[in-house]
């Protein structure tokens, strides 16, 4: 079962793409909470926060309580974008949860006993993973920090299909099994190339503001080191 983790945060009243380059220019992270039956709120999140805790496997996949003043909300973490040259967060979506409701997420595939495996102590044979994360449905107080694959028993040749996989108890996998079943390849010579696709929410745009997207934040240009610079300089 995941932990929970306590993000501190600030509602933000100010949108649009300048009033967020100077939030992350003041170490500040712009986001979004939407979900549930309530409207879209506005934060910011320390950088130096966001920074420590992205290091951290659990963050990815754990309750997160965001807490404003005296209030506190459940949610997980729904997207990330981050700067194309800084490795710096740029952007963040949660989403909200409830306890009586299931959620989606991707949760990683953790592979033990690789190397007590008849495959693993022979010469010249690689084990290979063709994914190493799956997406479930579950509900919040159910939800895996990661799934474990025992492959103790994996010899030359041999598969694991997602069949295969011990969940934990209340855990499901969202991928639909076809008459090409997604595999697994262990210690096969050849292996198939595996896609699995997965359905996520998207978070609803800011009001005013141009849709978020992967490649760019609140209908800006990835911002450059030297953008950066200009900006300081302007507002100084």
């Amino acid at each position: 079962m995941s932990q929970k983790i306590e993000i501190p945060v600030e509602v933000r009243e100010t949108q649009g793409k300048g009033a967020s380059r100077r939030l992350r220019l003041q170490g500040m992270v712009p986001g979004i909470i939407y979900g549930g039956d309530r409207d879209p709120r506005m934060i910011q999140i320390p950088q130096t926060f966001l920074r420590k805790a992205l290091e951290d496997e659990a963050f990815y996949t754990s309750i997160l309580e965001v807490k404003s003043g005296d209030r506190t909300q459940k949610v997980v973490l729904r997207d990330l974008q981050r700067h194309p040259a800084k490795g710096d967060v740029t952007h963040i979506d949660l989403l909200r949860i409830s306890d009586k409701h299931a959620i989606r997420m991707l949760v990683p595939l953790h592979f033990t006993n690789e190397g007590k495996s008849p495959a693993g102590k022979k010469s010249g044979v690689v084990i290979s993973h063709q994914i190493n994360e799956v997406e479930i449905s579950c509900l919040p107080k159910d939800l895996p920090e990661y799934i474990e694959v025992d492959l103790a028993d994996m010899d030359v040749g041999d598969v694991v299909q997602l069949k295969d996989i011990k969940l934990p108890e209340g855990v499901t996998l969202t991928a639909t099994l076809s008459h090409d079943e997604i595999e697994l390849n262990r210690a096969a010579v050849t292996a198939q190339h595996i896609q699995i696709q997965t359905v996520t929410e998207e978070a609803p745009e800011e009001p005013g503001e141009v849709p978020t997207t992967a490649a760019e934040e609140e209908g800006e240009e990835p911002e450059t080191d030297a953008a950066d610079e200009a900006e300081s300089d302007d507002e100084s």
